[in-house]
């Protein structure tokens, strides 16, 4: 097998990166899911992750399988929250955003790869806890994140055009 590990992306990724994020999209409104189906996430918000260092690529050998942004700043989204609530409030959290495994290496269970990378850099950074949301038909996501330990703690609404509402999930690590 060959070597599998995440790096953060550079300019020269973005080409595949987008190419990796319009086939998830496709797979998105196969599935039934109106999830990413507004236009986003589109080139200029890779570019900005890019740019600001968030954006990590998962690599099998030389080629790019997936790419997942590991954010440190708050998600605005995340400000309230319905039907529950956040586990922790007075701790900082990172979130795992745009997350997408290439059709090339799907059923590879890569995305495990993908998480436990992008877990293991947050706790480096100190961080314990960890928040994604996803779209209620995407079924695919929220098995990973409970896979992971994450927990559904409530709805949230994100900027999506077609439909904002969201699942929130969040991990907590005790040490």
């Amino acid at each position: 097998m060959a070597q599998i590990s995440i790096r953060r992306s550079v300019n020269s990724d973005l080409d595949r990166i987008m190419e990796i994020v319009d086939s998830a999209k496709e797979l998105l409104k196969k599935d039934g899911s109106p999830q990413w189906q507004d236009g986003h996430p589109n080139r200029e918000m890779f570019a900005n992750d890019i740019k600001n260092q968030t954006n990590w690529v998962l690599t099998v050998g030389n080629e790019i399988a997936g790419t997942a942004t590991l954010q440190f700043a708050p998600e605005p989204a995340y400000s309230e929250i319905t039907d529950g609530t956040w586990n922790v409030t007075d701790q900082p959290y990172a979130t795992i955003h745009r997350v997408a495994i290439s059709n090339n290496f799907r059923g590879q269970h890569l995305s495990r790869y993908l998480f436990s990378n992008l877990i293991s850099m947050g706790q480096i950074q100190g961080i314990k806890n960890f928040r994604i949301d996803t779209y209620p038909k995407n079924v695919r996501m929220q098995r990973l994140a409970e896979s992971f330990g994450f927990a559904k703690r409530g709805q949230i609404l994100v900027n999506d055009k077609i439909d904002p509402h969201r699942i929130a999930f969040e991990l907590n690590i005790n040490n």
